[in-house]
C-alpha cells in the first residue's frame, strides 16, 4: 500500500490542476454571442409578468438565471461592470474616455468581430452624449479608449437599424451588444405617451423583443452554436440586494439547457467571464478572471436536484401546507405551499398585503418571511408553462 500512495498522490494532484480547464470547457465555443439590456426593473416585477408574455415564454423554455443579481445603482457601474469587469463610475453623466482593460481590447487580441448596436444612436462611430432616447451610458463600448481613439473601431458603434441588415446578410459579428433606446428598455414610457403605467413599459420592451429578437432565433447561423443573453442591467433602486438589486437574466442557444433554473448566485462579472469563455478568449477583464462561469447553463453540465419542499398539491391549484388559513403564528412566518397544472409548473411567488414578498422558480416553496405585528392578507400564487395563473388567498395574524 505505501509503495503505491507516490503514484496515487501524483494522479490526485494531476486531477486537480486540470479540474479548472474541465469545469471551463463546459461553456461551449460559439461564433456568435448576443447580449440584450433592459433597464431598471427588479426579478419580481418581470418574471411571472403578464406584461412580458414572450420573455417569459423564453424563460419557461430555455435557461432562467432565479438568484442573479447586478453590482450596483444606478445603471453606468453595471454596464462597465459587464464589459471591463469592475464598476469605474458610478456617475450616470460621467463623459471622459476610458482606458481600463475591457473585453474590446481582448477580442483584438483573439482576432474576434464585434458590434455595439445601439437603438437611435446618431450615426455610426458616434462617441457623443445623449441624444435622447438614446443614451450614451446604456453603450458602455463606446467610452473605452480602444473604440474612442480608433477610427476603425469606432466604426463598429453602429445604430441597431444595421442589426437586421447583418443578420440577413450573414455578418454578424462575434460579439453583438444591443442597447435599445429609452422607449423600448423599459426605462421610460413607449414613444408616443408621456405618462404610462410601468406594465406599459414592460410591455414595449417585450414587443420590441419579439419584433427583432425571434428573427436571430431562427437565423441558420446562430441555431448552429449562438448564445442570446437578456437581461436587465439592474433592479429597482429600492432593491440592493448584493448591491444592484435582483434581477431577470436568462439565456438560449442550441447549447444551452431547456426549462432550466439555475439557483446559483450570479453577478455581471460571472456573465462576462461566460461570454468571453464561449468566445473562446483565455484572458479577461477586472474581476472577470476571478469569476466563476456559468457553467450549469449549458448542455452536459450537471443539473442540481431541488429540495422538495415537503408539501404535495393533489389538485390543479396551489396548496397552501403551511401556515393555516386565520391562524396566529410568529414572525418570521414559515410558508410551505405546491402547486400543480397539467402542465409544468414555473414559476410560485407569495404576495403578503398586495406586496410580492418571494419568488421562486418551482413547484413549491419552502421559505421564511419576516412580518410585521397585525393581521395581513396573503395571497400564494403559481405560473405554468402556458401562462395560466393559480391563486389560493388567506389571512394570518402575527403576534
Amino acid at each position: 500500500m505505501n509503495k503505491l500512495y507516490p503514484v496515487k498522490q501524483i494522479f490526485l494532484s494531476l486531477f486537480l490542476l486540470t479540474l479548472p480547464a474541465a469545469l471551463h470547457a463546459q461553456v461551449p465555443k460559439s461564433n456568435h454571442v448576443v447580449v440584450v439590456l433592459e433597464e431598471n426593473h427588479s426579478y419580481s416585477s418581470v418574471v411571472g409578468s403578464s406584461a412580458m408574455p414572450y420573455f417569459n415564454s423564453l424563460a419557461s423554455q430555455n435557461v432562467l438565471a432565479t438568484q442573479y443579481y447586478a453590482n450596483t445603482h444606478p445603471s453606468i457601474g453595471n454596464y462597465l461592470e459587464l464589459t471591463a469587469g469592475q464598476i469605474i463610475t458610478n456617475n450616470d453623466g460621467y463623459t471622459a474616455t476610458i482606458s481600463a482593460d475591457n473585453i474590446v481590447r481582448h477580442m483584438l487580441t483573439a482576432a474576434k468581430t464585434w458590434k455595439s448596436y445601439a437603438q437611435s444612436l446618431p450615426s455610426v462611430g458616434y462617441t457623443g452624449g445623449d441624444v435622447y432616447p438614446y443614451i450614451r451610458h446604456h453603450n458602455p463600448l463606446s467610452y473605452f479608449s480602444d473604440v474612442v481613439n480608433s477610427s476603425v473601431q469606432r466604426l463598429n458603434l453602429v445604430p441597431f437599424t444595421q442589426f437586421a441588415a447583418d443578420l440577413n446578410n450573414n455578418q454578424l459579428p462575434n460579439f453583438s451588444f444591443i442597447a435599445p433606446d429609452q422607449h423600448n428598455n423599459a426605462h421610460d414610457c413607449p414613444a408616443g405617451m408621456s405618462t404610462c403605467s410601468d406594465a406599459q413599459k414592460l410591455a414595449a420592451a417585450d414587443a420590441f423583443l419579439k419584433a427583432n429578437i425571434a428573427p436571430l432565433l431562427s437565423n441558420p447561423a446562430f441555431q448552429q452554436d449562438g448564445i442570446l443573453i437578456i437581461l436587465f442591467d439592474e433592479g429597482f433602486s429600492t432593491d440592493t440586494a448584493h448591491g444592484g438589486g435582483h434581477v431577470a437574466a436568462l439565456m438560449l442557444g442550441p447549447n444551452v439547457k431547456k426549462g432550466y433554473k439555475s439557483t446559483t448566485i450570479y453577478q455581471h462579472q460571472n456573465l462576462l467571464r461566460t461570454v468571453m469563455d464561449a468566445l473562446g478568449m483565455k484572458t479577461y477583464p477586472g474581476a472577470a478572471a476571478t469569476a466563476a462561469d456559468m457553467a450549469d447553463f449549458f448542455l452536459g453540465s450537471p443539473t442540481p436536484t431541488p429540495v422538495p419542499s415537503g408539501c404535495t398539491a393533489v389538485v390543479n391549484g396551489v396548496t397552501v401546507c403551511s401556515p393555516a388559513a386565520g391562524s396566529t403564528v410568529a414572525s418570521p412566518v414559515h410558508f410551505v405551499a405546491a402547486a400543480k397544472s397539467p402542465h409544468p409548473i414555473t414559476a410560485m411567488r407569495i404576495y403578503v398585503d398586495n406586496i410580492s414578498k418571494f419568488t421562486v422558480d418551482a413547484s413549491s416553496l419552502d421559505t421564511s418571511v419576516a412580518l410585521a405585528t397585525g393581521t395581513h392578507s396573503v395571497v400564494v400564487q403559481a405560473w405554468d408553462s402556458t401562462g395560466a395563473v393559480f391563486k389560493t388567498p388567506l389571512t394570518v395574524h402575527v403576534q
